[in-house]
């Protein structure tokens, strides 16, 4: 049982290791695809290519501030509908939920891979392990 355990652990880790790398690696290329640059008057990383999840965070805030000054500090639901600039808030509000589900996507895929080489390492210590005591002293001392 043990050691179906162990190599269990192994497996599930290797596949969620992978998983998170590849899922790394699609969300990377999907925004460098998109060719975005951070705006010059960003907080962070102006003028960098939007790869990774810091230039995401940072492009999706500089989106937001940009909105802000374009809707008098409103947001879309603010906006009374008939508001010339509803629209614009309106596409400023599904740009940076698009960069922050990026974000997100690179945290969990980022998790997967530390909790898969968790549970390979785990599944390697107990294939590893001295298997327990099988005399009577082992079992009498769990059953006080």
């Amino acid at each position: 049982m043990r050691k179906t355990v162990s190599i269990l652990s192994i497996v599930v880790g290797i596949i969620m290791a992978i998983a998170g790398v590849v899922t790394w690696i699609v969300v990377t290329s999907t925004l460098s695809d998109q060719n975005i640059t951070v705006s010059d008057d960003a907080n962070c990383m102006a003028g960098h290519h939007v790869q990774d999840p810091l230039s995401a965070y940072c492009q999706a805030r500089v989106i937001d501030k940009h909105t802000r000054e374009i809707t008098g500090g409103k947001t879309y639901a603010e906006l009374a509908q008939d508001d010339p600039v509803r629209q614009t808030a309106m596409d400023s509000a599904f740009l940076q939920a698009s960069l922050f589900t990026s974000v997100v996507a690179y945290g969990v895929a980022a998790m997967a891979v530390v909790i898969g080489l968790l549970f390979a390492l785990i599944g390697v210590v107990l294939i590893r392990a001295p298997k327990p005591a099988s005399d009577g002293a082992h079992s009498a001392a769990y059953s006080t």
